[in-house]
């Protein structure tokens, strides 16, 4: 990214538990911690506690990860994926995940509460400006390098005063975000796909959406993300529709539907 002249956190890694406090020192006062390492989207602590802060870091390095410590980025959060096919982009529509688990935004944070889109507080613009200045320079730049990228890329945006910063980076469809966006789609999501596969993506007409906005809400089972509690009954359902039992924990339990026995 800073090749491509894209904005992002300034970030450090840490794999001792001897610097850690000599590392938190220049950052705050709300820090960032990241397991640097597969965490299924559970592994980052945003906190203004040092404290906190700084026993996550601990429990990453004692379970064999460096840790990622990075500056807080200001500003709402959006999500946009972007077909991409070489130096072609074509985005989808923004959306907006929440991430701690607790009602009100409080709790820790997970892979994703629930999503939403259109984002009507989203400036007019701020899709092209995203593409022009974050997703484009990044799609040359790899092009430049002689590995041209070819898929779904997912940009996970921080909209400050200064314009989009990037705070992560996915090769794929996000959940909750695609449940939302995806149905609002009204082109043949296999003809757009293809498109990408075929090379044939600067080809493509314009995306159809449909009118109206989509909500996605994930159910989660209690002490998710720690140590999810199983056995437990969902109620609440359609009058029509019978509790279900949750079956099994983690991200299966988490994404548990009233009609799906997970």
């Amino acid at each position: 990214m800073a090749a491509a002249g894209v904005r992002t956190a300034h970030s450090e890694v840490v794999d001792s538990p001897a610097i850690i406090d000599e590392a938190l020192d220049r950052f705050g006062p709300t820090w960032v911690v990241k397991d640097d390492g597969l965490a299924a989207g559970k592994g980052v602590v945003v906190t203004t506690d040092r404290d906190a802060a700084r026993d996550h870091a601990a429990e990453i390095i004692e379970n064999g990860h460096p840790v990622l410590l990075e500056s807080f980025l200001d500003g709402p959060e959006v999500s946009l994926f972007c077909l991409v096919d070489g130096e072609t982009v074509v985005p989808l529509l923004p959306a907006q995940d929440h991430k701690r688990v607790g009602d009100g935004d409080v709790g820790p944070n997970t892979g994703g509460m629930g999503a939403y889109t259109p984002l009507p507080w989203l400036p007019e613009g701020a899709v092209e400006q995203i593409v022009d200045e974050v997703v484009k320079p990044v799609a040359a730049e790899l092009v430049r390098r002689g590995c041209g990228f070819s898929g779904l890329l997912y940009a996970g945006l921080a909209m400050g005063e200064e314009g989009p910063a990037v705070v992560e980076f996915n090769c794929r469809f996000g959940d909750p975000e695609t449940q939302a966006v995806l149905a609002l789609l009204e082109s043949p999501l296999g003809e757009v796909l293809g498109a990408v596969a075929n090379g044939t993506l600067a080809q493509l007409p314009p995306l159809q959406w449909r009118d109206g906005a989509a909500v996605t809400v994930v159910l989660a089972a209690e002490y998710y993300p720690a140590s999810p509690r199983t056995g437990d009954v969902i109620s609440g359902a359609t009058a029509t529709m019978s509790s279900m039992p949750v079956r099994s924990a983690g991200m299966t339990a988490r994404s548990c539907r009233p009609e799906v026995v997970c």
